[in-house]
């Protein structure tokens, strides 16, 4: 989870982490990647604190295992020995097909999956951006091109969270 101690991941993906593991259907580590040099016990606590704020009456029990999965990898998008560290904590926990979800601004796109592939992280792996993809067309195609250059469509998967506003959707009605 790349932008892990961000604000997307504080409002939406812990709690939505959390629901997977209430229902048991979060078995595996989630390794957060962030620009901060966090430990893997102020991580937890983040993430603790973030789950309090969305999730009414969280079960402490849930919260536990969801924290026990959780690590974090602090260090520079930009630098190879973050990618080189990644590579090591998935090894370490057998991962044989990760998924690298990018919670990030998509200006960080090009620097975060250039640095996968730098470590062969690209392979047997699938991708997924959380973003509103492009301001318009010719920025959709270039950040479609950035992905595809280490990516298969098949392995790319875009969630654009402006699709479930309001605004957006009353467009259907028309």
């Amino acid at each position: 989870l790349f932008g892990a101690t961000g604000d997307l991941a504080r409002k939406k993906l812990f709690s939505s982490l959390y629901r997977l593991a209430a229902r048991g259907r979060l078995d595996l580590p989630v390794i957060g990647v962030a620009l901060s040099e966090w430990g893997n016990d102020q991580f937890r606590a983040h993430v603790r604190e973030a789950i309090a704020a969305t999730v009414d009456d969280a079960d402490a029990d849930v919260v536990d295992r969801l924290c026990d999965r959780l690590s974090l990898i602090g260090g520079d998008y930009a630098d190879p020995a973050t990618f080189a560290q990644l590579r090591l904590e998935l090894d370490t926990r057998d991962a044989h097909a990760p998924t690298f979800y990018l919670a990030i601004p998509p200006s960080f796109f090009p620097t975060v999956t250039q640095g996968l592939a730098g470590e062969g992280l690209h392979e047997r792996s699938r991708i997924v951006v959380e973003k509103p993809f492009g301001r318009d067309l010719s920025s959709a195609i270039e950040l479609n091109a950035v992905l595809h250059r280490h990516f298969a469509e098949s392995d790319i998967y875009r969630i654009d969270h402006y699709l479930g506003k309001e605004s957006v959707e009353d467009l259907l009605v028309f």
